[in-house]
């Protein structure tokens, strides 16, 4: 809206944290150069990113919305990386997942499409093309990784990445940021993942991160683009939304390997007084290898404290493992087979690398020779046994040692058991099939030969960026007014839902909720048979007989990306979800497919909302009435919205490439700050019901 819309020129009132300046600067809309937690935003998306999985699911939406021209053919990077081994790639599963995303490819002339077993989805992507600067919407929950490169990316269900695929926009509540810094120097050796490890075992799963964004800081010139990608790939364990690394000339160096894709960089830097929930520091001097033991990624211990457990498998792969680890792993074993080591018949040993490129690079320094010398099979890029739903599944009651990123129950396979730990580690622990401290051998280890296998650069200066957006003048034009009228036309919510509670704990992941095997499912009636099939199988039976209202501990939906996770529970019967925390993107998809879901975090409720309790949700007062008592609860404008009207695809329907634009309106809120209902103003939630305009949808039940 080039007419009523100017770049700012105007410096922000408000000091601003570093994912708030990549807000600020990609936002819609704005009277002013700043942003604040809490106010909903309409954001331009630079990059979408999806694999066959999802797209599987996404194709389903886009089928619906009538298949329209997406924003930019070469804006999507759509890797096939899941499913796919080429053991199994001739099975009618593999190929109706490839013929669908390569289909894609051809339709919409993507000029990014990765072919099965080419790059894992994040793999590549990191490498070759994102930026700093950029906001980056995947399709998978580890679409956190880019923010290693100091951009805003984050994991989104696939309905809800359609649409910036189709848009170029998605809207985005600001969240809270929390400030994590670094204290020293981790020894020779320590990677990221035992950073991330570490920090995970301090500070916890779903605890300070989680709905907040994490930006990492301090002493980050100590660690490389490899390690941060680790780091932030796994914030998506640590229940944050985003992890952002500020980009300096480490990150300048590392993007100016690419022939193209480094010109749009934009280094942003905090400001000096810039506003955090809460800060951490997490010393890094002393870091020993960490693992952590099935079934969390944050039941964390030292190395030395496990040595000894008994493996049946050692896995190095998943998109958690960089270049870097795969080189120093095979550099630790390099070293024990110059020690004479020779790996025990019995167990599994399968190494991963995260893109063909890479294995070619491995291949050049001898490495894939050691990986094979030391009994490792040499699997082709994918996502292999993180997921365990191709060819590499491991089997029940199985140990496993594994250098990916989570290790929830049934996650490797139905019945495995999962420890989590980096390349080194597991490496080391390979030979015995015994958790085996690698301390040792990285004092052996060749480390000219580790310089030149990761090709490092010298750093390269950087100009730090200011935020510009695009600021909406007085007269905010017709396409703003029209917005704002629009708006008021939504509807809201009244009536009351009634049932009885079934009651879950904590952490309840969305593994958990929807097995992988059923990711291929997109029926609703379908997933709604096989929801908690393998945790929870009484779960269905009990829907049935009336305990239709969830009411869950912290991190109810934490983990992977999957809407199926929503869909299923629909699908089996259930109401509502009341929680004391959800995770994001799990909050993102019940809302996307209207399920209603509350965030109440209150001891007394909790104490009177036991199994089979009668429970009633009124939507009018925004009451939930338990045991006799009743509990006040908040939802957003936005949330009421979207709930209300069906999700998020009838919003597309009515409005089109302009929904989130409308969808983040508040009418009173622009008439009373922007002198008259003319658009333009971003939301800033809590709204109350009673002030809004607009029908009202009835969900008595």
């Amino acid at each position: 809206m080039a007419s009523s819309s100017t770049p700012s020129s105007t410096a922000a009132s408000r000091p601003l944290n570093l994912p708030e300046k990549i807000l600020t600067h990609w936002a819609v809309g704005l009277t002013k150069p700043e942003v604040s937690p809490g106010q909903m935003l309409c954001v331009k998306a630079q990059w979408t990113l999806a694999c066959e999985i999802t797209w599987k699911s996404m194709d389903k939406t886009y089928q619906d919305m009538g298949r329209p021209r997406i924003w930019r053919n070469d804006r999507f990077w759509l890797a096939v990386d899941h499913t796919v081994d080429p053991r199994v790639n001739h099975q009618p599963r593999q190929q109706m997942m490839i013929k669908a995303s390569e289909d894609f490819a051809k339709e919409a002339q993507l000029t990014n499409f990765q072919p099965p077993n080419t790059t894992i989805l994040h793999t590549e992507f990191y490498r070759q093309r994102a930026q700093p600067g950029q906001i980056v919407v995947g399709a998978d929950s580890h679409s956190c990784s880019t923010g290693g490169l100091g951009a805003f990316a984050i994991g989104l269900g696939a309905a809800d990445v359609v649409m910036p695929l189709v848009t170029g926009e998605t809207w985005i509540k600001v969240p809270e940021t929390v400030l994590i810094e670094f204290v020293g120097t981790p020894p020779m050796g320590m990677g990221g993942k035992d950073v991330m490890l570490y920090t995970l075992g301090q500070l916890k799963c779903n605890t300070v991160a989680i709905g907040r964004c994490v930006e990492w800081g301090g002493n980050i010139s100590a660690l490389s683009c490899d390690a941060r990608f680790a780091i932030s790939n796994m914030t998506a364990e640590f229940g944050g939304i985003a992890g952002v690394f500020p980009a300096d000339e480490c990150t300048a160096a590392y993007i100016s390997k690419r022939p193209d894709h480094n010109q749009d960089a934009l280094y942003f830097r905090a400001d000096k007084d810039a506003q955090y929930a809460e800060k951490f520091q997490i010393k890094l001097g002393n870091l020993e290898p960490q693992v952590a033991l099935f079934p969390s990624p944050d039941n964390v211990k030292p190395v030395s404290e496990v040595v000894g457990m008994n493996l049946d498998g050692c896995f190095i792969g998943a998109c958690t493992t960089a270049e870097e680890d795969l080189v120093l792993g095979a550099l630790v074993l390099e070293a024990c087979l110059k020690q004479g080591m020779k790996p025990v018949a019995h167990g599994q040993r399968r190494v991963t690398p995260g893109s063909q490129i890479i294995v070619d690079n491995l291949k050049k320094h001898g490495l894939i020779d050691v990986y094979e010398k030391a009994g490792f099979v040499v699997g082709a890029p994918g996502c292999s046994f993180c997921l365990g739903i191709a060819a590499d599944v491991a089997g029940e009651n199985e140990v496993w040692l594994s250098s990916q990123n989570r290790n929830y129950r049934n996650r490797m396979g139905k019945g495995s058991i999962a420890n989590l730990a980096s390349a080194i580690t597991v490496a080391a622990s390979s030979f015995t099939m015994e958790v085996t401290d690698p301390t040792p051998f990285l004092k052996l280890i060749d480390v000219e030969k580790f310089n030149s296998a990761v090709s490092k650069r010298p750093a390269v200066p950087i100009t730090v960026a200011e935020v510009n957006p695009e600021i909406l003048s007085a007269s905010a034009g017709a396409e703003g007014k029209a917005d704002a009228e629009a708006a008021a036309s939504l509807v809201t919510f009244s009536g009351s839902i009634k049932g009885r509670v079934q009651v879950f704990g904590d952490n309840i992941d969305t593994d958990a909720i929807l097995p992988g095997e059923f990711l291929c499912e997109n029926d609703v009636e379908a997933l709604g048979k096989v929801a908690f099939l393998h945790t929870n199988p009484e779960f269905r039976d009990k829907v049935k007989q009336g305990q239709d209202v969830v009411v869950a501990g912290h991190g109810f939906g934490c983990g992977s990306s999957r809407e199926q996770a929503v869909t299923a529970m629909k699908g089996a019967g259930v109401k509502a979800l009341i929680a004391r925390s959800f995770g994001y993107i799990f909050s993102r998809n019940y809302q996307n497919f209207s399920l209603l879901g509350i965030q109440l975090d209150d001891d007394r409720f909790y104490e009177l909302a036991k199994e089979n309790a009668d429970i009633t949700v009124n939507m009018n007062g925004r009451t939930i009435e338990v045991g006799g008592e009743a509990f006040r609860f908040n939802m957003s404008l936005f949330e009421e919205r979207l709930l209300a009207g069906g999700g998020i695809m009838p919003l597309y329907k009515k409005f089109g490439k302009r929904l989130f634009r409308v969808a983040v309106q508040d009418p009173v809120a622009n008439k009373d700050s922007c002198g008259s209902s003319s658009g333009g103003c971003s939301t800033k939630e809590e709204v109350p019901t009673s002030a809004v305009a607009g029908a009202s949808k009835d969900l008595s039940w």
